[in-house]
């Protein structure tokens, strides 16, 4: 039996540490693509001459091209440059659209069955370019994006409370920006939920420092931004799909009237397992937590909607 094939468009930080976390826990045979001439190859071959200190019998390829990715059963897209001082959003919106029709194109033709995990920033956005430009069912085109604000929202609770973070079990829904809802009602230390042990002013704190967690990275490393929590948050996914793990993850994708919200990508609980997205978990929200995610998905879409009046203009 053939082993999985992942490929990971784009070689930068987050898409070479991806690929490299791919191989580590032996998903399957990893194709890194990238335009930069050399670049890929060099990267990959350097992880091969791991294999044999590391111990992952896997195979990594590098590459230029698309044709190395035909048949990928799964395609995490990280291209796309980063908001760079005296660019707009709607500069970034436009630059990483180009890059994302491109690329989905591509391996849409290469991989039509496929399932597509977008890191691409803005992200909820990408998705639906993504989904828009592949033609895939919404089932196969999703965004990594709660996973990672819900992995910072728990490392957080861990750093206050000093405990393990495997303790700690969060939500992290809506849109990937400042306006994202950290679920701390469903958010348990040991299943005793936050709320009872971190006095409400903290926790609202840690809210905060968990929508703005990017911003904070990206401040302290002044050129560059987080790409080690982005890579293995991308890499959980995976896995649960290729594993058919059945794993409860907060992802980005299109809802269709749940929680509210409709005709938009969002991030929400779901069941993820070897058909890409199998179920959108139904969680109990309060009349706030329902109004935060209407806003959060109110201000996607009308990243969408940009996307759709310049592509016409």
């Amino acid at each position: 039996m053939s082993r999985p094939k992942i490929s990971v468009i784009g070689a930068g930080n987050v898409g070479a540490t991806t690929a490299l976390m791919i191989a580590q826990q032996e998903l399957g045979d990893v194709v890194l693509v990238d335009i930069v001439e050399g670049m890929p190859q060099g990267k990959a071959l350097d992880m091969m001459e791991m294999n044999p200190v590391y111990g992952y019998d896997v195979n990594i390829t590098g590459t230029n091209g698309y044709e190395e990715t035909a048949g990928s059963d799964v395609v995490v897209i990280t291209s796309g440059i980063p908001r760079k001082p005296g660019m707009s959003r709607d500069d970034l919106i436009a630059t990483n659209t180009a890059i994302v029709t491109e690329v989905t194109k591509n391996v849409a033709a290469k991989s039509p069955n496929a399932i597509l995990i977008l890191v691409t920033n803005p992200l909820d956005a990408m998705v639906y370019v993504a989904h828009k430009v592949s033609g895939f069912p919404k089932e196969r085109v999703m965004g990594m994006a709660g996973v990672l604000d819900a992995a910072r929202f728990r490392a957080f609770i861990g750093m206050e409370l000093g405990v393990s973070v495997e303790n700690i079990h969060a939500f992290v829904l809506g849109g990937h920006g400042d306006d994202m809802v950290p679920l701390t009602r469903c958010t348990t230390v040991a299943g005793v939920p936050v709320t009872e042990l971190i006095p409400a002013e903290r926790l609202e704190e840690i809210v905060k420092r968990t929508r703005g967690g990017g911003g904070e990275i990206v401040a302290l490393l002044k050129t560059g931004s987080a790409f080690y929590a982005p890579a293995v948050s991308a890499v959980e996914m995976v896995e649960a799909i290729l594993r058919d793990k059945k794993k409860i993850l907060p992802c980005c994708v299109l809802a269709e009237g749940e929680y509210g919200v409709d005709n938009t990508f969002v991030g929400l609980p779901v069941k993820l397992g070897r058909k890409g997205i199998e179920e959108i978990f139904q969680v109990a929200l309060s009349d706030k937590e329902k109004e935060e995610i209407k806003i959060s998905a109110s201000h996607v879409k009308e990243l969408c909607d940009h996307i759709d009046k310049t592509a016409k203009n």
